[in-house]
């Protein structure tokens, strides 16, 4: 249980310290917002591949050692990034990063499955809880960090990047030391990958999944470069805003749970993705004064996620690590276009302004559509949600 609690705490701070850090990368090495949109892309094609082979390895050597194995990972990408000095460098630290990122949370998904066996939707957005946690001091610490001065020597991105990530070391004790559960079913039992893409249940929630988790995981590389270039804040006030949105997060998953295991996963889904979805549009479509609805619509989305594992967990229960490992490397697929797709539309619309209105204008109506996109995965999670609760009903078997 501590491998899962600290783990999560850890991976909350090395997936949400690039908020602060992307606009000062963009600085750096005189990128445009699709090379951005690029390379959060190409950090996701780590993570898709991570996802690839990770369910092999915790067969093959177990989750405890693959645990180890993705703190390790990490904490060297902490290294590589500091020294990192152009931009292909940084694309294969960051790219290394995910991989990493991707190996840790398949190995406690699937450990967090072998372990919580009752009040599973409580359980698992109390494991996430930690995420969120770690993610609303997350952008407040990578701002502070990068201001830092050690030795008349600022620390900046680089700097934050290895202090944060080296951080990883410290779940490895346990991850080391612990007992972890032995295999739930010999080989031969076990569902072949063929008979689950069969099962139409599984397909919903990659599309379930996918949407939810790019609407989520966006927030934190473009809402500061959001509020920053559309609104013109200040860095530390734009990562007050991410943290608030991760405050918001943090504590819905507190309260989701109990909700989650009272109400069905399902309903749970449907509601908590389609709130996400109206605030986001809300929130671009009243303007500066909405922003605060950009950090009340992480309520909605926070239990995305771990309420779609407790039911892979459920559903799937004893081959939960062949089910998340299919879902979870398609949802990389997702994400991979998600962040590409963000970037394009930001960049395409702001060319399409800049022609008849000038550059400002045309950077925030860019911006603005990037962020409508994110507003829409979740509409999308909400109806895919309804169609896997529809589906579900007639059969009988609504979770």
């Amino acid at each position: 249980m501590l491998t899962v609690f600290i783990g999560f705490f850890i991976f909350g701070f090395s997936e949400n310290v690039k908020g602060p850090a992307i606009p000062r990368i963009q600085t750096d090495f005189h990128l445009d917002e699709m090379q951005i949109g690029t390379l959060l892309s190409l950090n996701s094609l780590g993570y898709l591949l991570a996802c690839s082979f990770t369910a092999f390895l915790v067969r093959k050597w177990g989750v405890k050692w693959v645990s180890a194995l993705s703190f390790g990972l990490m904490a060297l990408t902490g290294v590589l990034m500091f020294f990192s000095r152009t931009y292909p460098a940084l694309s294969g630290s960051y790219f290394l990063m995910y991989i990493g990122n991707g190996m840790l949370e398949i190995a406690l998904a699937v450990l967090a499955a072998q372990i919580f066996v009752k009040n599973m939707g409580t359980m698992m957005n109390l494991a996430h809880f930690f995420y969120g946690l770690s993610s609303i001091v997350a952008p407040m610490l990578a701002t502070g960090l990068m201001t830092l001065s050690i030795g008349g020597h600022t620390l900046d991105w680089r700097g934050m990047y290895l202090i944060i990530l080296l951080l990883s070391l410290i779940p490895m004790i346990p991850a080391v030391l612990g007992r972890f559960p032995a295999k739930e079913l010999a080989e031969e039992d076990r569902i072949p990958v063929k008979s689950l893409m069969r099962d139409p249940v599984i397909w919903l929630l990659v599309a379930i999944l996918s949407f939810g988790v790019i609407s989520e995981m966006a927030v934190g590389g473009w809402l500061v470069n959001f509020l920053e270039k559309a609104y013109h804040w200040e860095t530390g006030a734009a990562s007050g805003m991410l943290s608030a949105f991760f405050l918001c997060f943090t504590f819905a998953r507190l309260i989701a749970g109990p909700i989650t295991d009272k109400i069905g996963y399902t309903l749970s889904l449907i509601l908590f993705a389609g709130f996400t979805g109206i605030c986001t549009f809300a929130a671009i479509l009243a303007g500066e004064p909405g922003a605060a609805l950009f950090a009340i619509a992480g309520i909605g989305i926070a239990p995305v996620y771990p309420t779609i594992m407790a039911l892979i967990a459920d559903r799937y229960r004893g081959n939960s690590d062949t089910a998340i490992s299919f879902i979870v490397t398609l949802m990389g697929v997702g994400s991979v276009l998600g962040n590409y797709l963000i970037g394009a539309i930001t960049d395409g619309i702001k060319q399409l302004f800049v022609t008849g209105h000038g550059s400002e204008i045309g950077l925030l109506r860019g911006l603005q559509a990037g962020y409508a996109f994110i507003g829409l995965c979740a509409v999308i999670c909400s109806f895919a949600s309804l169609i896997l609760y529809i589906y579900l009903k007639r059969r009988k078997e609504l979770l």
